[in-house]
């Protein structure tokens, strides 16, 4: 039996629904890797990804089968690069043990690498009409407004709570359209701040807004401090060519190439500290020359402050000490080598003066 929440939100959806490219696809393959993207980014970013992924990756097979840093540079920009990274493991585990086809269970997708409880749950209700529930952050924030959560969204118990209460208004056969209508919900009229409640479909089933605490759910954990770390980078050249090193797949950004360098410990310069990243990391000796711009960047846990430098190799042969490889580039080839953002804009500034 559909409850009197569904009825009205997908008599709504039917009228308000996004238009979104993996809406409506018949390839379980695109649903799985919008779910990806969306991960931690709006909808409005991920759409132009989306599309050139789609014509760069058209099939599961064709993800399968590219190498990893044609991978990291389609993703290039999106940020979390564990995502890409693991959706080519995925797709590869795919290939070899399910005969190339996306399983349609939700507990099988939780163990393909990157999908979590919610990804499973939007890509089998989505993509395969399974009745699985699902939880992203503006479903989380619907139901805690309709529902008046009092625990913090994101405590054990309140997750809990949040899960079982979409279990038990999902309506059997439209759970993909009921997931995906809360997800518009929560992105058009139930939003963070301000919500629109006059023109909601649900205001008078809200028990937030009946008490007038709606802006006040979900009910949020403190957040902490967040660490801000001073790093450096070197750009080394030698005879025309630049050097560039490879993050191991274990650190972040795994797999991106990157100018050497490294956090400033305590007590440290600027130029001490590139001196000793660059003993450390590479087992060479450098000068440290020019002040090439100052570059800041937020990740999801710390902060930085990168202060990049011009530098002159004095001894020693760079060897990967702590990276996965080294390339000596040409500055016309950086566009071609995948990095993350704050090294891509030191690329750029190379490249521009290379291109002046």
């Amino acid at each position: 039996m559909t409850s009197l929440i569904a009825e009205h939100l997908l008599d709504w959806y039917a009228a308000h629904a996004r238009a979104l490219p993996w809406r409506g696809h018949a390839d379980p393959y695109a649903v799985w890797v919008s779910e990806i993207m969306l991960q931690q980014t709006r909808v409005e970013a991920v759409i132009p990804y989306f599309n050139r992924w789609m014509e760069r990756f058209p099939t599961l097979a064709d993800l399968a089968a590219a190498p990893q840093q044609a991978v990291l540079a389609a993703w290039e920009g999106l940020g979390y690069y564990s995502r890409a990274r693991n959706l080519h493991r995925a797709a590869q585990v795919v290939l070899r043990e399910h005969g190339g086809q996306l399983p349609g269970d939700a507990a099988a997708l939780q163990r393909l690498p990157g999908i979590g409880r919610y990804t499973a749950g939007a890509i089998a209700s989505m993509a395969f009409g399974q009745d699985a529930p699902a939880l992203d952050g503006n479903i989380r924030r619907v139901l805690a407004r309709l529902f008046n959560l009092t625990l913090p969204a994101r405590s054990p118990q309140g997750e809990a709570q949040l899960w079982a209460w979409a279990a038990e208004h999902l309506p059997p056969g439209s759970a993909g359209d009921f997931n995906q209508a809360l997800m518009d919900l929560g992105s058009m009229l139930c939003t963070p701040r301000t919500p629109a409640c006059a023109d909601c479909p649900l205001q008078a089933l809200c028990q937030a807004h009946a008490l007038g605490v709606q802006e006040q759910r979900p009910v949020l954990a403190p957040k902490k401090a967040t660490p801000h770390y001073t790093v450096t980078a070197a750009v080394i050249e030698r005879e025309g060519l630049l050097l560039l090193a490879q993050r191991r797949q274990e650190d972040l950004l795994g797999g991106l190439w990157e100018f050497p360098g490294g956090k400033v410990k305590e007590g440290e310069d600027l130029p001490a500290c590139l001196r000793r990243e660059i003993r450390e990391e590479l087992g060479a000796e450098v000068s440290v020359g020019q002040a090439l711009g100052v570059y800041r960047h937020a990740y999801t846990h710390f902060r930085i402050t990168l202060h990049a430098f011009r530098c002159r190799l004095v001894s020693g042969e760079p060897t990967p000490l702590q990276a996965a490889d080294l390339r000596w580039v040409r500055p016309a080839d950086l566009p071609t080598y995948p990095m993350g953002k704050v090294d891509r804009q030191i690329a750029q500034v190379l490249l521009d003066e290379e291109q002046t």
